[in-house]
């Protein structure tokens, strides 16, 4: 099995979910869902043995595990937040589906504590899925301005260098006609001429 069917199995069974990397190469996006639908449909047939609640507790996590793996998937694919934020939506609401099976094995008030748990973890999983894009678009926001900003500093600096450098070469011209002065008729003005040449003026 190559690198690329690996790291696509480990998104499946959530080992890089919410991790944001470079986008898919092209035809990696087929190999991951290719992938990922053979592995449900082993995880399907794994449970044939099981019956009763066992089972549905078994398909749940093999629906829930292909579910999130394909939304992990477009978020390698599209690399932006907000498929990130959905990819750690779709992992939220596998693993309640997941936990409300797992209810069914117990009694009345147990099993709706059970439930009142597993939605809550859904709930907080949905807000620091949220909060992760926020957070996420803050800082490029911020990497942003940080770049407009450095731009229009490297602007001013390169400005204030160019006006730096004009008043020195004025400085030195003036210290050149200066020098001149000890010439007379045509030396002078050959002298004078020199310094304009030297220094660009006209």
């Amino acid at each position: 099995m190559n690198k690329v069917m690996l790291g696509i199995i480990a998104v499946a069974f959530g080992l890089n979910a919410g991790v944001a990397c470079a986008k898919l190469a092209k035809g990696e996006y087929k190999s991951g869902k290719d992938a990922i639908d053979a592995e449900y449909k082993n995880a399907r047939e794994r449970c044939r043995s099981l019956a009763g609640n066992a089972k549905d507790i078994c398909l749940a996590e093999a629906k829930g595990n292909q579910k999130a793996a394909l939304a992990d998937l477009d978020a390698r694919d599209k690399n932006t937040n907000k498929a990130w934020q959905e990819a750690r939506e779709a992992r939220a609401e596998a693993n309640y589906q997941v936990a409300k099976e797992k209810c069914d094995d117990k009694g009345s008030n147990e099993k709706n504590v059970c439930l009142k748990e597993a939605k809550a973890a859904r709930t907080a999983a949905m807000a620091d899925a949220k909060v992760a894009r926020k957070a996420s678009d803050a800082r490029a926001d911020t990497n942003e301005s940080v770049s407009k900003a450095r731009g229009k500093e490297a602007d001013r600096v390169a400005e204030a260098r160019k006006d730096a450098s004009a008043d020195k070469r004025d400085a030195d011209y003036a210290v050149a006609r200066e020098r001149c002065g000890k010439f007379a008729g045509d030396a002078k003005e050959r002298c004078l001429n020199d310094a304009k040449a030297q220094y660009g003026k006209r």
